[in-house]
């Protein structure tokens, strides 16, 4: 199974002495194949790899990886099943293909792939969790399918030992509605890399929360293709990166269909030294794109000295009838003014710095729709926050 965007023969249209490679114009022009062959090694000067510590990566990018279903806990409700699909399934690729070396690995070696179906027209919560994976390198390939009409929220849950890369491809039908909540708790040493591909038709709407607390190199790339009109896509993301650890997201709203919306709010906060978070977002409104409306965000609160944000916010638009479109990006460490009015109420410096990020990092998960996740990821972030780290800054 392989696909990849034809290229353009330099030799035809210049001398010999002047050929260079062709810089593609937008997000969607980029190459993509299902096959790792079909990728050079990387350096960490791509464009798409130079704020990532490639060097960690290892076996994800070049090796061989362990493609065997995984166990894993499903925690079912009415209207969703799971089953394992082979490679031949014709929904495999519906979503979207790998456009990076680790994603194409991945691709390549999975044997089948975890299929979770919605059905139900009522409200309900599955949640697959994930926590036995091993040291070994592996590849994952998961198809969620929520069939038209469907609802209902479905929680990736993510602990334990890992050297992942994988693919997780989105179908949403017409009118569907769902939300999908991964949640990544890895241990220290982890290694995650992960390519999030959703498809939108017609009316259809996706709540997708990122949140990440854990793992040494954590790279997830979420991506929405509002194919049908009035579709609407919703990217949330939450993450708490300390000394030493990597997080990254690459963020890609492709507006397709005409009258679609979405909206991207990604806010993070980083302490001790070494600790490193990343967030690109690109958004593309094509030419059959009228009406619509677009927003992306990010925030970073820096707690400590030694640690570093990198916010990239890219809007490329490509027809003038449009509702709206904007972006925004900030970084930057504790409001003086805020702290001071906490500490005249008679709360201490380290509880006052407390509350703040509390506040901050809330505000996306206060979002996800699961009162119980909500409470857990809220106790996970004050541990976070209990730490000698912040206590000190």
């Amino acid at each position: 199974m392989t696909s990849s965007t034809p290229t353009i023969d330099q030799t035809a249209v210049a001398p010999s002495h002047m050929r260079a490679p062709v810089p593609v114009q937008t997000r969607s022009e980029r190459f993509t194949s299902t096959e790792v062959s079909d990728f050079p090694a990387v350096t960490g000067r791509e464009v798409m790899w130079k704020y990532t510590p490639v060097a960690q990566l290892g076996d994800l990018l070049t090796g061989e990886l362990d493609g065997s279903p995984y166990p894993l806990d499903v925690v079912e409700a009415p209207g969703v099943t799971t089953s394992w699909i082979g490679r031949d399934d014709a929904r495999i690729g519906t979503a979207g293909r790998p456009e990076d070396r680790v994603s194409a690995n991945a691709w390549t070696h999975f044997e089948q792939a975890l299929l979770v179906a919605f059905a139900g027209t009522e409200d309900t919560e599955a949640t697959i969790t994930r926590s036995a994976l091993g040291g070994n390198a592996r590849a994952a390939h998961t198809v969620v399918e929520i069939a038209p009409g469907a609802r209902g929220t479905l929680i990736l849950q993510n602990s334990g030992a890992a050297r992942l890369a994988e693919n997780v491809e989105f179908l949403v039908g017409a009118g569907a509605d769902v939300t999908v909540v991964t949640v990544q708790e890895w241990d220290d040493d982890a290694l995650h890399v992960a390519a999030h591909l959703a498809k939108l038709e017609e009316g259809a709407r996706l709540k997708h929360v990122a949140v990440t607390l854990g793992g040494a190199v954590v790279r997830l790339n979420p991506s929405a293709h509002l194919a049908g009109a009035r579709s609407d896509a919703e990217l949330l993301g939450a993450y708490f990166a300390d000394a030493h650890q990597h997080l990254e997201q690459q963020v890609y709203v492709h507006h397709d269909g005409p009258e679609t919306r979405s909206r991207v709010t990604y806010k993070g906060a980083l302490q001790g030294k070494g600790a490193r978070t990343v967030w690109i977002g690109d958004v593309l409104i094509g030419p059959k794109a009228v009406g619509t409306d677009t927003y992306e965000q990010n925030r970073n609160l820096v707690l400590t000295d030694g640690a570093r944000a990198d916010s990239v916010p890219n809007l490329e638009i490509e027809t003038g009838d449009i509702v709206g479109a904007g972006h925004a990006s900030a970084t930057g460490r504790f409001d003086d003014e805020q702290l001071f009015y906490l500490q005249s109420r008679g709360i201490t410096e380290e509880e006052a710095r407390r509350l703040v990020v509390r506040g901050f990092l809330f505000e996306i998960v206060q979002q996800i729709g699961s009162p119980a996740l909500q409470e857990r990821l809220q106790t996970a972030i004050e541990a976070e926050l209990a730490s000698s780290v912040v206590a000190a800054a």
